[in-house]
């Protein structure tokens, strides 16, 4: 195939060039006029597995033909004569022993790292030991690394590092994927150099970016049949250029970098790379730009030397559009709107971008024109619905179950996905509302037992134990061995899954998504008896940590010419149009994790990679994927209300074409830029709502006989400022939905409130001698432990009582000088007869005189409303006292009312009259009545926001009387409703 050579072969693709078309290619020109078999001797290996399937794809296309032999570079140690080299150890169980050696380091030395970072320095660690086993650096070597710095931090380094040493003296018996890569590769090229093989053998595809791969490249070239293809070679690059690049600390992040330093290791000079075919560029006049621009920073400065050379920058930029979008929606909906033309089209249209955020918007964004985009990377495995179920159920080894967790997991999709799981939701919908409207906000066995024995459904009783059984009281407060947390949690995942039927199986394991949960916990389940012990935080913080490692592909089928790849995908295919998006600095390129064991110089005198490699990577997949037809680059101005920077390359192209002035670089980027306005045009057009009439302020007219007739004192504070509200709850039959989580708000410390004060004086009313400050501390301790499930609460409640507690019982002691406690908590009630109006009350405590006379208190947590309030809005108390001596309270005859007070408990604390000389209870029924009378008017409207103590208070139907699209200046819309 090859002619003899005395120097290595190395050939290459130029930019922009479908790399596995041409490569096929070049093997169909080379084998014309051979014998059939010859084509068949070819050993191909490529370094993935979607390469391979490229290939043999173009060569499925015909004519028919025996095939060369495709393999992976990993496909190396699958062969017979490597029996002696150990299987490697899996990477979860090497990662498990490290956390354990790393935890019992820091538990010996804790002031080294705190515990926190327990799985971030494990997970480095592990990938600094994968790194060096692939590098060929042993531990030695970096040990003997000469460090000025004494500050302690590098000792601390080296500690660290102790714990990797064990693993290279063993690694020959126990290697990790790495090392038994390395292992094989050595193997190998030691027999090629005793017995060459006579066949040909090529790597394609591969840059030779870690250091096992570029030893097998450069065997492969010394062979007699052997060579190496090169993707992506920028052949428009002058020597002086290649020659630059021999400094990997400022030329790493260069995308051909990686192509010089392995001419360097093979003894060549760049311009010794072939060319593999005589395929031309798509656009020769683009490569070029993009080669100058992209040079290495050191020479920059030849642009304003090479830069004049450059012509005909108009055909060069002619198919690129450039969006600058103004954010990471916009740029998503724009990128969306051009797929979808490509698709209308019959274009393949590709999006490629390391930022997976991105691509779920773009995704979304597809989603309303029914369009599913063929998405290579998949869905990471946490976030499939099989992922989250499991995260949810690992959650309950760590937390105290909350309302929330609960109807989380009760409402999932798997959860009880073997049969009647309408009877599961029904049942989980009546569960809901009761938590929601009575708690408690952590729900234990007793509580859904309670609750199950007031339904009528049959089926309540043995689903709310199923749910006790699987779900509450689960969680672990020690360690365990990680074996046995892993038991537990696939246990109890299956039988919430499957429902209260054992026999029924759950959908959880089932399709794609659910094979690959399985395969990861079954993974995990076999390497657990590595793991040690371990506490259930650490346990969540692990396992959410291997699920984010996995994908899964969507079973759906795809649109077959709308694509979504990853920069490595994208080295692979073909596509009419190529998206480059997300070019901003940290999203492409990404920035380099931070490393907390080596520096950049400390790697490079080593022998490890630097953290620009990746960048150089990322550099050489952007250049070669803006060579092709025609280019899309994208970005966003803004993210996350912050300003982005562009990316490098992004930023060279637009510096360099507008420092060409004279070659019409200025006008080609301006025409880029107008082409990318076009489209974000028209992606403000489809997000154009439209206008639509403001909503007017509500005062709908009920007829009269369906206007409220029974109301309590304490909605009438609520009919006077918003009386739209009164409408909203009791004609339309509305009322807010209670929080899923019962809160320590306002209300419950109300309620709390008056549940201490009913049964303090209910207690000492029987014995004047419990009317003590410790008798009031002591039920206020009661009280909080029944009612209070919160200790922050409780220990801030029961502060506010103790700090009003002396207070209260020297005021309590003057009042009983005046009158004795006779009913808490009474319920009264009086009738309008020509109106039909019923008001109703519930007093907190009523004293009786001597004289017979009344004393009404009414208990505020807050401050209690002024005279003024009381006079024209808050009439509560006032309202009280005209029940009291209309119809009287509970068991109370009518009688007068001495005085009614508010007491309140807030800081400082005070009590506050009412002010009955002012509004006698006779002039305020008089009030009251005239009130009413006015809302049985057939004209009336009730009023959204009639006259709100301030402007910023919410109501709870604001929303439904769409408050925003008016103001309260507006003039009411006075409107009769059926």
């Amino acid at each position: 195939m090859f002619e003899k050579s005395d120097q290595p072969r190395v050939f290459g693709l130029p930019l922009g060039v479908d790399f596995p078309r041409a490569l096929v290619d070049g093997l169909m020109a080379r084998h014309q006029g051979h014998p059939p078999e010859a084509l068949a001797r070819v050993h191909l290996i490529v370094n993935t597995r979607r390469m391979a399937r490229r290939i043999r794809t173009l060569f499925d296309q015909g004519p028919a033909m025996l095939l060369p032999r495709i393999s992976l570079l990993t496909d190396l140690g699958e062969d017979w004569d490597l029996a002696h080299i150990p299987d490697p150890v899996p990477p979860l169980r090497r990662r498990l022993e490290l956390t354990q050696l790393v935890a019992s380091l820091l538990q010996a030395q804790p002031d080294i790292a705190p515990r926190s970072s327990l799985y971030a320095l494990s997970d480095s660690l592990a990938a600094l030991m994968d790194e060096m086993h692939g590098e060929g650096v042993s531990p030695d070597r970096i040990a003997d690394l000469d460090i000025a710095d004494q500050s302690g931090h590098w000792e601390r380094i080296k500690t660290f590092l102790g714990i990797v040493r064990h693993y290279f003296e063993t690694g020959t018996e126990h290697p990790d994927v790495e090392t038994r890569q390395r292992m094989v590769i050595e193997h190998v090229t030691t027999q090629w150099q005793d017995t060459p093989p006579n066949h040909p053998v090529i790597i394609a595809g591969s840059t030779g970016s870690r250091g096992a791969t570029q030893l097998l490249m450069r065997a492969v070239t010394q062979l007699p049949q052997g060579a190496v293809v090169l993707p992506g070679v920028d052949f428009d690059m002058p020597q002086q250029v290649w020659q630059a690049l021999n400094d990997a600390m400022l030329s790493e992040d260069h995308p051909q970098y990686r192509f010089a330093d392995l001419m360097n290791g093979l003894g060549l000079t760049p311009d010794a790379i072939g060319r593999w075919t005589d395929t031309a560029p798509t656009n020769p006049a683009r490569n070029q730009l993009l080669s100058l621009a992209l040079r290495p920073a050191p020479v920059t400065d030849q642009w304003l030397e090479d830069g004049p050379k450059l012509a005909d920058l108009g055909s060069a930029t002619a198919d690129v559009t450039l969006v600058e979008a103004p954010s990471a929606r916009i740029e998503a909906l724009t990128i969306a709107m051009r797929l979808r033309q490509a698709a209308e089209d019959g274009q393949t249209a590709a999006l490629i971008t390391p930022d997976r955020t991105l691509t779920r918007q773009v995704t979304a964004a597809l989603d309303r024109w029914n369009i599913l985009p063929d998405d290579s990377a998949g869905m990471p495995l946490h976030l499939s619905a099989p992922g989250r179920f499991l995260r949810h159920v690992g959650d309950l080894f760590r937390d105290r179950l909350t309302a929330e967790l609960l109807l989380t997991l009760l409402k999932h999709p798997l959860a009880h996905s073997g049969a009647d799981r309408g009877t599961h939701l029904r049942l989980t919908r009546e569960l809901e509302l009761h938590l929601r409207r009575h708690g408690p906000p952590y729900p234990q066995a007793a509580d859904l037992t309670a609750w199950a024995d007031k339904q009528t459904d049959p089926m309540a009783q043995s689903w709310a134990a199923w749910i006790s059984d699987c779900i509450t009281a689960k969680e672990v407060s020690g360690d365990l061995q990680l074996a046995e947390f892993v038991t537990r949690h696939i246990d109890l995942a299956s039988r919430i899954a499957s429902g209260p039927n054992a026999e029924a199986a759950g959908n959880l394991w089932a399709k794609d998504a659910g094979q690959e949960a399985w395969k990861t916990v079954s993974t995990l389940q076999d390497n657990a008896p590595h793991g040690g012990r371990i506490n259930a935080s650490d346990y969540t913080s692990l396992f959410h940590g291997i699920l984010s490692g996995q994908e899964v592909r969507n079973p759906d089928t795809p649109h077959p010419d709308v694509l979504i790849w990853g920069t490595l995908e994208a080295r692979v295919q073909g596509a009419d149009v190529l998206i480059l998006a997300g070019l901003n600095e940290g999203s492409w390129p990404e920035a380099p994790k931070p490393d907390p064991w080596l520096n950049r110089a400390l790697r490079n005198q080593a022998g490890l990679l630097l953290p620009e490699r990746r960048i150089g990577l990322s550099a050489h997949d952007f250049q070669q994927a803006a060579s092709a037809p025609e280019v899309w680059m994208t970005r966003s101005i803004r993210s996350d209300d912050a300003e982005t920077v562009p990316s490098r390359w992004l930023n060279r192209i637009k510096n360099l074409l507008q420092g060409l002035p004279d070659q019409g670089g200025r006008a080609a980027l301006d025409a880029m830029s107008a082409r990318g306005t076009r489209w974000l045009e028209l992606a403000n057009q489809l997000e154009e709502p439209g206008s639509t009439p403001a909503a007017t302020r509500p005062a709908p007219c009920p007829p009269v006989a369906a206007r409220p007739h029974d109301l309590s004192v304490t909605e009438i504070k609520r009919l006077i400022r918003d009386p739209y509200a009164i409408y909203a709850k009791h004609l339309l039959k509305l009322r807010p939905l209670d929080p899923l989580m019962k809160t320590p708000d306002a209300l419950l410390r109300g309620t709390v409130l008056h549940e201490i004060l009913e049964g303090f004086i209910a207690d000492t009313r029987n014995d004047p001698a419990l009317c003590t400050r410790d008798a009031l501390m002591q039920k206020t301790e009661t009280v909080l432990a029944e009612i209070v499930p919160w200790a922050q609460s409780q220990a801030v409640w029961r502060a506010r009582m103790d700090r009003v507690a002396d207070w209260f019982i020297e005021g309590e002691h003057h009042r009983r000088t005046i009158a004795q406690p006779t009913a808490l908590e009474s319920g009264g009630k009086a009738t309008l007869p020509e109106l039909g109006v019923t008001l109703t009350a519930k007093a907190d405590r009523i004293d009786i005189d001597q004289r017979g006379a009344l004393h009404i208190y009414d208990y505020k947590t807050g401050a209690p409303p002024s005279d003024k309030e009381q006079e024209f809005f808050d009439k509560q108390l006032l309202l009280e006292a005209a029940i009291a001596e209309q119809a009287g309270f509970g068991d109370l005859s009518p009688s007068p009312v001495a005085q009614a007070v508010f007491i309140g408990l807030g800081n400082p604390p005070k009590t506050v009259l009412a002010p009955l000389d002012k509004e006698p209870p006779a002039q305020v029924w008089k009030e009251f009545e005239a009130l009413m009378r006015a809302y049985m008017e057939a004209d009336r409207g009730f009023i959204s926001r009639r006259a709100m103590q301030k402007k910023i208070d919410k109501g709870d139907y604001d929303q439904l009387a769409r408050f925003g699209e008016w103001d309260i200046t507006d003039t009411p819309d006075t409107q009769e409703v059926g």
